[in-house]
């Protein structure tokens, strides 16, 4: 895979160093992607998500939901219950995780629910007013001539 060199960018702009921290871990090829536990991002709305989780084998209370900076961060932990029991195929896998999503500016968490299995954390982007579009109206009128102009006397 191919390395890129973000250095020209972060000199010639300013405030958009988080873009080239993502990128640069999008890129890096030398963190592994985790695999486990599988998951769904959803759109749910305009501004609102649902990231889908596979917990099986997992309760609430084995679960732990975080957001740290910009950050979601699940993780779980479950203490081993397979003393004095003899599996034959053991496939449901029950192993310690942690999973991060990086949540973009303004995106916050409005909930969580475990069910079936399931893991179902709720997300809103809430754009404040001022980051918003707004309409400008624009005048018919002629071009407003100031006290200053109208009052000037020719120089002679």
């Amino acid at each position: 895979m191919r390395r890129f060199d973000f250095a020209p960018l972060n000199r010639a702009t300013i405030g958009f160093d988080q873009i080239a921290d993502l990128m640069d871990r999008a890129l890096s090829n030398d963190v592994g992607q985790p695999s486990y536990p599988p998951y769904n991002i959803e759109k749910t709305a305009a501004d609102s998500y649902r990231i889908s989780i596979a917990v099986a084998g997992f309760s609430g209370e084995d679960l732990t939901v975080e957001v740290k900076e910009n950050a979601l961060v699940v993780s779980a932990g479950k203490a081993d219950e397979a003393e004095g029991r003899s599996f034959l195929h053991r496939g449901i896998a029950t192993r310690a995780f942690e999973r991060q999503f990086t949540l973009a500016d303004h995106v916050r968490v409005t909930g969580a629910s475990h069910a079936d299995g399931m893991l179902h954390i709720d997300l809103h982007r809430e754009v404040p007013e001022a980051l918003k579009p707004r309409r400008i109206e624009i005048s018919s009128t002629g071009p407003q001539r100031t006290a200053i102009e109208s009052d000037a006397q020719p120089i002679n």
